[in-house]
């Protein structure tokens, strides 16, 4: 094991399903880890849950300059280094035709899922060590349409463009840019999404999903951090610039 043996990483969005998943597995091969969410208590949680002594949190808004300042000075201050970057904080909105969308929820989607991502990079990337990794966590919704979602699929579309500029702009420092596109993941997220398209019977979203899915069913939070793990380590050194879609078959089906 030990893939990422000496190597500190930062994850926003630490919180959530893909999130604390990540931040498990990432211990579990040796890194030490900073989980950033804006959510005291559920980082409390995800802290008292894995229970790992290279495991801390900051709390923060992505969507903040101030606060990604910040949390990329308590990474620096606690392990001096940042060799991996999971930016991977993301809201999905609410589900609504483009013409009937709410402008606040709009601007507060694109702030935290793309400037929350811009801000990541351009404060995180140039404090981190030569030869690092960044995966910014888009969807399949960066790839293709979804009825309903306009403001998350522009975000997600949006990170894509963040990502191939950082990868170009960083490659003298040998550091990659990827993003990873998850189909449905079985997550908090996914349930509210679920009960916002049917309230009446989330089930019927659920089994929508699942149905437009070729292997029938959700990914696993750990399903994503696999792909996040390969990433950051050594292994995927001459990968970058890339698009990584873990989506059970979603995309062709």
């Amino acid at each position: 094991m030990n893939r990422l043996e000496n190597k500190v990483a930062l994850i926003t969005g630490g919180a959530g399903g893909i999130g604390q998943a990540t931040a498990e597995l990432f211990l579990a091969e040796g890194a030490k880890v900073v989980i950033v969410d804006m959510n005291k208590e559920a980082l409390e949680k995800v802290i008292d849950q894995l229970d790992h002594p290279n495991l801390s949190y900051c709390v923060a808004d992505v969507s903040k300059t101030e606060d990604t300042q910040n949390y990329v000075k308590r990474t620096l201050d606690v392990h001096g280094k940042i060799d991996v970057f999971f930016n991977n904080a993301g809201i999905e909105g609410i589900s609504r035709p483009i013409s009937e969308y709410p402008e606040t929820v709009f601007d507060k989607v694109i702030a935290v899922n793309l400037k929350g991502v811009w801000l990541g990079c351009q404060y995180v990337i140039p404090k981190m060590s030569e030869g690092g990794s960044v995966m910014i966590t888009s969807s399949v919704a960066g790839l293709k349409g979804f009825s309903g979602l306009g403001a998350y699929v522009a975000s997600k579309h949006g990170v894509i463009g963040i990502m191939r500029v950082a990868a170009l702009e960083f490659a003298d420092k040998k550091i990659r840019v990827n993003t990873i596109h998850p189909g449905p993941v079985n997550t908090d997220m996914m349930r509210r999404i679920e009960k916002d398209i049917s309230p009446e019977n989330p089930s019927e979203a659920l089994e929508s999903f699942e149905s437009s899915v070729l292997f029938g069913r959700y990914a696993e939070p750990r399903e994503i951090a696999d792909t996040a793990l390969f990433l950051a380590s050594d292994e995927s050194k001459y990968c970058t610039g890339c698009t990584y879609v873990v989506d059970g078959g979603m995309l062709i089906a």
